[in-house]
């Protein structure tokens, strides 16, 4: 049986909560909740990397290894507020608003079931692998187009919305990290954006030519995705509908994270394992979560 300590809070806002359960004297699973306003994706990546650092330093008795931090978030708050107003925001608004004018309000894949009036965050997940062959093919292909291996998925991905929705304007969503300066790359912080990529196929159309189309696009979308997400909702003023996300429905998302490596000569095994948890939620329809291992590509749907 689990031993569960009694949750406690790390700030005085919940916005961070840490539990402890004991399974033995040596093995313990540390559960923490970080609110989205405070962090993501590539904070998990540091937090983790930062604990595992502190545990190591603290169980022999040393200080903290790491080195004190030269911004905080606050700091780049302030300077986004200051820059992205005016005519810089005027101009990454109005790209954004030639690139979605027209776009559909919903796409429409077939389901088993009536949508209901209000979304629910019901959800679940399935295993995606391509294996090794087909990723070292897909990697010949974008070596061959000029194009990067999430341009080249996305790509297909459209292609495979399309067909199950018989709609020829697909629109996308996709996370990008946002942290376009060094000085930033090491905190802690929602500094993740969400883009929303168009990709418009015709009958005609081969898949070479979506690829360049898809390229345009996306690092179009790279060069103005300073706007956050929720202000181009603002500005646009899509319609309305509680029972869909706004301007899109479908996620696809690919980290360049790599595999955890096991350690190196001389180094010791990091005390710390990741845990993959099944929260049993959805944010969206549909969403294609990869990951690019090097030999492979895999993740969930």
């Amino acid at each position: 049986q689990l031993e569960a300590q009694k949750p406690f809070e790390l700030s005085q806002a919940p916005l961070l909560r840490a539990s402890v359960l004991r399974l033995s004297e040596q093995r313990h699973i540390l559960l923490v909740t970080v609110h989205h306003i405070v962090s993501d994706g590539w904070s998990s990546g540091i937090l983790t990397r930062e604990v595992g650092a502190l545990y190591a330093a603290f169980a022999q008795g040393l200080p903290s290894p790491l080195a004190p931090l030269e911004l905080q978030y606050a700091d780049y708050a302030a300077w986004q507020r200051g820059w992205l107003r005016d005519e810089a925001l005027s101009k990454q608004v109005s790209w954004w608003r030639g690139q979605l004018a027209g776009a559909p309000h919903a796409l429409e894949l077939p389901t088993d079931r009536p949508r209901p009036p209000v979304q629910t965050a019901n959800g679940g997940t399935l295993p995606i692998e391509l294996g090794s062959q087909l990723t070292a093919e897909l990697r010949a292909l974008c070596l061959r187009e000029g194009v990067t291996p999430f341009m080249a998925l996305l790509s297909a991905f459209q292609v495979l919305l399309a067909r199950y929705s018989g709609q020829d304007d697909i629109v996308v969503g996709s996370p990008i990290a946002n942290r376009q300066r060094s000085e930033i790359e090491g905190i802690v912080g929602f500094f993740v954006n969400t883009l929303a990529l168009r990709a418009r196929l015709t009958g005609e159309m081969t898949f070479r030519e979506l690829l360049a189309q898809v390229k345009e696009t996306t690092l179009g979308a790279y060069t103005h995705q300073d706007v956050p997400f929720e202000k181009l909702v603002d500005e646009l003023k899509p319609e309305r509908d509680l029972s869909r996300s706004p301007l899109f429905q479908v996620m696809f998302a690919l980290q360049n994270t790599g595999r955890s490596a096991g350690p190196q000569d001389g180094e010791e095994k990091s005390p710390l394992e990741p845990m993959q948890v099944d929260s049993g939620t959805a944010k969206f329809d549909l969403s294609l979560l990869c990951g690019d291992f090097g030999d492979d590509i895999g993740g969930l749907l």
